[in-house]
């Protein structure tokens, strides 16, 4: 056990499917609220969240809640820099709103204690993780990229509903946090 009964659990190969399932339905939330539909495909597409999840240092996992799965991340770990990425983060739709998020990202930190910086993006109309990376967990955004200012970070740019661009968030951590 890690923080208010947050644990975490490799996602095994055969248990990839159901995890992209789960991260889209949690995805889809924001986008069915601010556009009324995921008119453009799967959100986030394939190649987003296989990138993601094989990138080198890579690890992803179920996010547990008293043995019960209610959401998933992936941390991408730079062992050499220690600054490190939440790629992919995800609390699963009907479990929101009861600080598990929170309580997952806590534990996140404590499991990843070297790291000396956190980055994560999250898209322009995403209010909810707006506020929650800001307000709840100490992130600052750090840059906006769209068409005309893409990420360096990327080579394909995500295609996001409504045409709009991604925050960069990061969080500098500090001995004792």
């Amino acid at each position: 056990m890690i923080d208010n009964g947050i644990t975490f659990e490799a996602v095994a190969a055969a248990d990839l499917p159901i995890f992209r399932v789960e991260l889209r339905e949690a995805f889809s939330v924001a986008v069915i609220d601010e556009f009324g539909s995921v008119s453009d495909g799967a959100v986030p597409p394939d190649d987003v969240i296989i990138e993601s999840c094989e990138a080198r240092g890579a690890e992803v996992l179920h996010i547990l809640a008293n043995g019960q799965r209610v959401g998933g991340a992936v941390v991408v770990v730079n062992g050499a820099t220690q600054h490190n990425s939440l790629d992919l983060f995800f609390v699963m739709a009907g479990v929101e709103g009861r600080g598990i998020g929170k309580g997952a990202w806590s534990a996140i930190e404590k499991r990843y204690p070297k790291t000396k910086i956190w980055t994560t993006h999250t898209p322009y109309f995403e209010k909810r993780n707006i506020h929650f990376y800001i307000n709840k967990c100490g992130f600052s955004i750090v840059a906006y990229y769209h068409a005309r200012h893409p990420d360096p970070h990327r080579e394909a740019q995500p295609a996001l509903p409504g045409n709009g661009g991604m925050f960069r968030f990061e969080k500098i951590m500090t001995k004792g946090e």
